[in-house]
């Protein structure tokens, strides 16, 4: 189904030909495992934990041929997919440059966990290519960015980290989870591996943790191999749940993009925002890049206030619509300080160095209707007055 347009792929790209027993739905196989039927490979057996039921086969061509790749593999939750990837592709002794800014637990996992494997690591500032030829080591094998970095939704030079990778014969890495295939398709712009927290909006209803990467045939392969030992694999409701979800992807994709982007408006001009960071705005430093790159801006954005950080939690608390809670994503909209949630496994000043402050508020803006929130974000602003 390479051919169709994204809206088609997310229904029914994967499906099973013929439809089991005529189901419209995939079906739920809630089984551990399979009668045997003389596999020959251990990898081949049907288990649950081998990421091979019907569930989990349905999930990986329906996400492959979404973000035009050859394979996918879903996993247990975002953090298993990019844990697994990078232990994959990195070996004791290698060396792997990562974009500075990252979501808190992939720079925890960098930072604090990869050092245990062996694995070095150096930061590259994702939008000055011509510095990162200095950090490369003989043993560099891989780089690692985000689309829209999580929280300041910076937009790395990534055709040059691409290029880069590809000169340097090195891997390239890249967690699309804020842009999704609606918005960039990464392959297609020459990364190696593309990266989902499925949780978010893949799924889009806050009611499962999942996650998924996507390459060549060889290197999912590999990464499967992994993952079965590890075990970070997804149950068969949750896959269940994440393909129902990801049916809606194409439509909420356009209300969170339109949103978003009136609401990214609508607070760089209010004379109590002292900083809003959206790429689809014309003063974002990465919008150039982001409109020739990007079909859509997204539903993220962090903002900062006049005032400290009681400002910023006197606002948050006056917000009606907007559920205080961490992750994103969901067709609900999400509120929350990245200092108390998603980020704080950082210290302040790693936090400070990033440019992350304490008053630093993240949206993840819902499907609510835009004026709703609008005036919901205008009274939450004459609290502080």
């Amino acid at each position: 189904m390479s051919k169709d347009r994204i809206e088609t792929k997310v229904m029914h790209a994967g499906e099973t030909v013929p439809r089991v027993r005529g189901a419209v739905c995939m079906p739920v196989f809630q089984t551990a495992m399979f009668e045997y039927t003389g596999e020959k490979s251990y990898d081949d057996l049907r288990y649950i934990r081998l990421n091979n039921t019907p569930n989990h086969e349905v999930l990986h061509a329906r996400i492959a041929d979404l973000e035009n790749g050859e394979a996918a593999l879903v996993t247990a939750s975002g953090m298993a997919a990019i844990t697994t990837a990078l232990l994959t592709v990195l070996s004791a002794g290698d060396h792997i440059l990562a974009q500075s800014c990252l979501y808190g637990g992939t720079h925890d996992f960098v930072t604090r966990d990869l050092e245990k494997y062996g694995i070095s690591y150096d930061f590259i500032d994702g939008s000055r290519p011509e510095t990162w030829n200095d950090l490369l080591r003989p043993k560099t094998r891989a780089i690692y960015v985000e689309t829209m970095t999580n929280p300041l939704l910076e937009v790395a030079d990534l055709e040059a980290v691409a290029d880069f990778a590809r000169e340097k014969e090195i891997i390239s890495i890249i967690d699309n989870t804020f842009a999704t295939p609606v918005n960039f398709r990464p392959l297609e712009a020459g990364f190696d591996l593309c990266i989902h927290s499925c949780t978010k909006y893949l799924n889009g209803h806050s009611d499962i943790v999942a996650g998924a990467v996507i390459g060549t045939k060889q290197l999912i392969g590999k990464i499967t191999r992994t993952l079965n030992h590890l075990g970070g694999s997804l149950d068969p409701h949750a896959c269940f749940l994440l393909e129902r979800g990801m049916k809606t992807l194409a439509v909420r994709m356009r209300q969170h993009n339109e949103s978003a982007l009136r609401i990214a408006g609508f607070l760089e001009k209010h004379p109590l925002a002292e900083r809003v960071n959206y790429p689809g705005l014309p003063s974002h430093p990465g919008y150039s890049r982001a409109v020739k790159l990007f079909k859509g801006f997204g539903g993220m954005l962090s903002f900062e206030l006049k005032g400290d950080v009681e400002a910023a939690e006197r606002f948050i608390k006056a917000l009606k619509i907007p559920i205080i809670a961490p992750s994103l994503g969901g067709v609900e909209s999400l509120v929350t300080r990245p200092a108390t949630t998603s980020h704080a496994g950082m210290s302040p000043v790693e936090r400070k160095k990033l440019g992350i402050s304490d008053r630093l508020i993240r949206l993840s803006v819902g499907i609510e209707a835009t004026d709703d929130l609008l005036e919901d974000l205008e009274l939450a602003m004459h609290s502080l007055s």
